[in-house]
């Protein structure tokens, strides 16, 4: 474990100006504890472990007990640190080990007991999106296009952005521990096996080169530890004064080869705990300057914890990157979003009643809710014909910027279940926890959709709900149903639905 702090006095962790991000990478595990000061961030604790959770893939990619009780241990000290943070000022995240790890949920469910706080699984682009963030936060601020690459453990994260927006974001599946293990397994460094590392890395480069190139760059930045790794042994050799040159590179795969061992890489300034993957993300950053075309490249230390810190600031300046990925979501699949508004507000107008009876009353339920409001529809660019199953497709498997793997899985279940049969497949695989909570929050958003089904945006009735564990009373203003024999007609057809997963609806006439 390495720790330091960068203040002498830190206040307690319950004030509302602190945050803490942790980053469980496939090969080190992240914590940064950082204070806010005028809108900006200013470090004040880091830790870090090299766990190795990559590593501790069997060959059907389940993490091994060995491998879990590491990360785990590492967390309970990272818990110590944690204690008394508001919920909404820590983010804890998981990367690409735990992306494909098949008893990734026994992890999770064991590291929220140690930590306190909820676990989230990102998907790569959205790794990529949070790195570009920590990195453009920590570096002038220029006008010209830069390129950002990433090394981790088990994905390698490309991302050309200018100022604080990214315009491309690619996570490609090769990381230092990986490469390590498929081509440096025995410590050895040969002529043979560097040329294959770095002919891989191109190879998944293919994808991405050509519109990347196009694109273009004025600065590339590295940002990782592996790129540290190599900047520092540059410096080192005094090959450079830091600054990874294409020249130097070349000079330093001549150098590695000659050394021929993992065990000697300490003669030119690389860690004992680096060294075995020193040669795979030299091979990865190699792969990458060849194929992109890159002359030269600066470290930064902004990464995907600092991103990750940003990214909270932002929601508690009501700056939420996920209010954009939602409107342009809206944009994409011309939602109709007065249709959608209203729907929306009937909803909440009955979660406002029964939220707290049900326990779904956390902001994180009304985010999903209100969000799966605005979008239940946007299956209809599809086809008419169930056109949920489509809208749950596309949120699921969508690549959505500020958005968890878990949030996801959330709204695709939401959008899914909004309609038609209340089947118990729309929540299989779910946990119980998970799925309680999902199934009533379900049942409000079918309720508002059977309100404003009409389509003449009304707004919500008056109308009183009554919440019991598996039965809900709508109480509704004498004469409105009787006004409104369509909606009555609707709401008799959703009793027998959930009737059917033993879930009473009474409808009262008051």
């Amino acid at each position: 474990m390495t720790s330091t702090s960068t203040a002498e006095n830190v206040r307690p962790a319950s004030s509302n100006d602190v945050l803490a991000a942790i980053d469980m990478g496939s090969n080190s595990f992240h914590m940064v504890v950082a204070r806010v000061v005028h809108g900006e961030i200013r470090t004040l604790e880091k830790m870090g472990e090299k766990v190795q959770l990559g590593a501790g893939l069997d060959d059907q990619n389940r993490l091994t007990p060995e491998a879990q009780e590491r990360g785990l241990a590492c967390l309970s000290r990272f818990a110590q640190r944690l204690k008394g943070f508001p919920p909404e000022s820590v983010q804890v995240v998981g990367t690409n080990a735990l992306r494909v790890a098949r008893n990734t949920g026994e992890f999770i469910a064991r590291a929220e007991e140690i930590l306190g706080y909820p676990v989230e699984i990102i998907a790569g682009r959205e790794e990529a999106r949070l790195i570009y963030l920590g990195v453009s936060h920590t570096l002038a601020d220029d006008s010209g296009r830069r390129l950002v690459i990433d090394i981790g453990g088990g994905s390698t994260e490309f991302i050309i952005g200018k100022r604080f927006e990214p315009q491309h974001l690619e996570s490609l599946h090769m990381g230092c521990v990986s490469f390590r293990n498929r081509y440096f397994p025995d410590g050895k460094i040969t002529r043979k096996q560097m040329e294959k590392a770095v002919t891989h890395a191109k190879q998944e480069l293919l994808n991405i080169s050509k519109s990347y190139r196009s694109t273009g760059w004025k600065s590339a930045v590295g940002s990782s530890g592996s790129i540290k790794a190599i900047a520092n042994a540059l410096a080192t050799l005094k090959i450079s004064d830091g600054t990874i040159t294409r020249a130097g590179m070349e000079e330093l795969r001549r150098r590695l080869i000659n050394m021929g061992r993992t065990d000697r890489l300490g003669e030119i300034g690389i860690r004992i705990d680096r060294q075995s993957i020193f040669p795979a993300g030299f091979a990865i950053l190699m792969g990458a300057f060849e194929s992109l075309g890159i002359n030269d490249m600066a470290f930064a230390d902004g990464a995907l914890r600092e991103g990750l810190l940003y990214d909270i600031l932002g929601r508690i300046k009501h700056e939420d990157v996920r209010e954009r990925t939602i409107s342009a979501l809206q944009e994409r699949y011309h939602v109709d979003q007065v249709h959608a508004e209203a729907v929306e507000e009937t909803c909440i107008s009955a979660w406002n009643q029964v939220a707290k009876a049900w326990g779904i009353h956390t902001s994180a339920d009304e985010d999903v809710l209100r969000w799966a409001c605005r979008l239940h529809e946007i299956g209809l660019t599809i086809s008419h014909s169930q056109y949920h199953k489509h809208g749950a497709y596309l949120l699921r498997y969508s690549d959505l910027p500020g958005f968890t793997q878990q949030f996801q899985r959330d709204l695709s279940v939401l959008v899914r279940g909004h309609r038609r049969k209340f089947s118990p497949a729309i929540f299989e695989d779910l946990d119980k926890d998970d799925e309680y909570r999902l199934r009533h929050l379900c049942i409000l958003i079918r309720l508002a959709n059977i309100i404003q089904h009409p389509r003449n945006m009304e707004p919500p009735p008056a109308w009183t709900l009554h919440a019991h564990p598996n039965r809900l009373v709508l109480v509704f203003k004498k004469g409105w149903l009787d006004d409104r024999p369509l909606t009555l007609a609707d709401l008799e057809n959703e009793k027998e639905f959930l009737a059917r997963q033993n879930f009473t609806l009474e409808i009262v006439d008051s």
